[in-house]
């Protein structure tokens, strides 16, 4: 079975309240034809209780009048004729509440004739009334009999066994109604109830295919393309307004998958653009410095001057490769694994990598401030190699027989590691979105060692800032978020 989709969200939600509205006139149906059924039956069943217990009161009564009323005549009481007369319009009011609730013709011919037969009873008694002559003794007793009334109402009592079994055949067509529905209920009322069932699984099966699975779509889409998923492609399903949000997200996604590319682009020339100048420049450097030593090789006078002149050779070939090698790395993309570790460990860890080099110009490292330590979501391996540079970039300027002050200390939420030397001062002013490397004075520098902290920090989220002062040493500051969470690994 197809089923046509409703197109726009409006008529979703009239179908829907179609549905609902359905839901309660079945259920209202269903509860009315109970209670119009058994109020019909109710008032049929005291209708014809009313019939039976009328009829039975006119027959009671006529039995009274001819008893009593004739027992007191004959007894010349003087009330006789009075209390005749209040018997026969007690019968006449009981068979006008009978005509009343006759309700099919049946019934009112029935009572007709009853009243009928009943006319006749009272001719018959009207005459012991109006007859003058004395009733001899032997009439009297005959009269006194209750045969003999029961003689004179034979044809009543026929045209009274006729309507109440006429009433009883009725009274038994209508239990036997109730009895048949009865029957029936145990599967006449399921079907309204199991129709209401299918409306609403069928209202919420249009619901849950137009809207709610395709706007459940929707929203996972977009979390991808904010994700940076930007050439994922949302279906274009269900009502129309969902469909034309998911066709809006997707342009959007396009366009700004086009505006990175072209961003991308751009930002790839630019670098390419303040790279090529240092990379000239390095590679020039040393380039000339070989073609210098390698000019004079033929002036040389002695094997001294001669192994000298090699040596410098392969000392500038050694460390031209070595900042080949540290471009590289720091152009090549991280991708840290992050867990939760002490920033003292990450600290301690690069000191005693440069053990050596502090010995060798004697210089102390003063650690202050090492209660504040704190657990950092960090990559150590990388952080280490951060704070390593640092650490160098500060041994390397310090002058010997110096101090090195390495400090921690909480600020708010954060954590702050401070790296003080005692040497000249920075020679230039670094900046974290500059790719250009640094002056280096040092024999072995490579002039990126403060470009990769700035990297490693960026990728952490953390900040790394430097003050310097001529004469006064230079301070390095990493500023960490101190997180305690689970470890995590990307």
């Amino acid at each position: 079975m197809i089923i046509k989709r409703p197109g726009s969200l409006r008529k979703l939600l009239f179908i829907h309240e179609i549905a609902f509205l359905l839901l309660v006139a079945v259920t209202g149906l269903l509860g009315g034809l109970s209670a119009y059924f058994w109020q019909q039956y109710s008032t049929e069943s005291v209708r014809i209780h009313n019939l039976v217990y009328g009829i039975e009161q006119i027959r009671g009564e006529l039995f009274r009048q001819i008893q009593v009323a004739i027992r007191a005549r004959l007894l010349e009481e003087p009330r006789a004729l009075e209390l005749y007369g209040e018997y026969s319009r007690r019968i006449d009011r009981q068979f006008n509440t009978l005509r009343q609730n006759a309700a099919h013709p049946d019934e009112d011919l029935a009572i007709q004739d009853l009243q009928v037969s009943y006319r006749e009873i009272q001719k018959d008694t009207n005459k012991i009334f109006t007859d003058p002559y004395m009733i001899s003794r032997q009439v009297r007793l005959k009269i006194l009999d209750p045969r003999f009334a029961e003689g004179m109402v034979g044809k009543f009592e026929d045209e009274y066994q006729a309507m109440k079994s006429m009433l009883s055949v009725k009274h038994e067509a209508l239990d036997a109604v109730l009895e048949r529905w009865t029957r029936l209920a145990p599967v006449l009322i399921p079907i309204p109830l199991v129709l209401a069932v299918m409306i609403v699984l069928y209202a919420r099966s249009i619901m849950n295919r137009e809207f709610v699975q395709p706007m459940s779509h929707v929203i996972e889409g977009a979390q991808h393309i904010s994700r940076g998923r930007l050439n994922l492609t949302i279906p274009a399903t269900g009502v129309d307004e969902v469909a034309e949000l998911a066709r809006t997200i997707n342009g959007m996604a396009r366009d700004l998958e086009a505006s990175r590319n072209a961003l991308v682009e751009s930002e790839k020339q630019a670098a390419l653009g303040a790279l090529v100048p240092v990379v000239a420049h390095n590679i020039r450097n040393p380039l000339a410095s070989i073609r210098a030593t390698a000019q004079v090789l033929d002036d040389v006078e002695s094997e001294e001057e001669l192994k000298e002149s090699r040596q410098a050779i392969l000392d500038t070939i050694d460390r031209l490769g070595r900042w080949v090698n540290a471009l590289v790395s720091y152009l090549h993309p991280l991708r840290p694994s992050y867990r939760l570790v002490y920033a003292s460990q990450m600290i301690d860890a690069a000191l005693s990598l440069l053990k050596p080099r502090l010995d060798e110009k004697n210089i102390t490292v003063e650690k202050v401030g090492w209660k504040s330590d704190a657990r950092l979501n960090a990559d150590p391996d990388l952080m280490e190699q951060s704070i390593y540079a640092l650490l160098a970039n500060a041994v390397d300027a310090s002058p010997e027989n110096s101090s090195l002050v390495v400090e921690m200390a909480r600020e708010d939420a954060n954590l702050e590691i401070r790296i003080q030397d005692s040497g000249p001062g920075l020679p230039f002013d670094p900046k974290p979105d500059k790719l250009t490397p640094g002056l280096s004075t040092k024999r072995f520098g490579t002039g990126l060692g403060i470009p990769i902290a700035f990297k490693i920090c960026q990728q952490h989220g953390w900040k790394l800032r430097f003050t310097s002062e001529k004469g006064n040493g230079t301070k390095a500051i990493i500023t960490a978020p101190i997180r305690v969470i689970e470890e995590i690994s990307e």
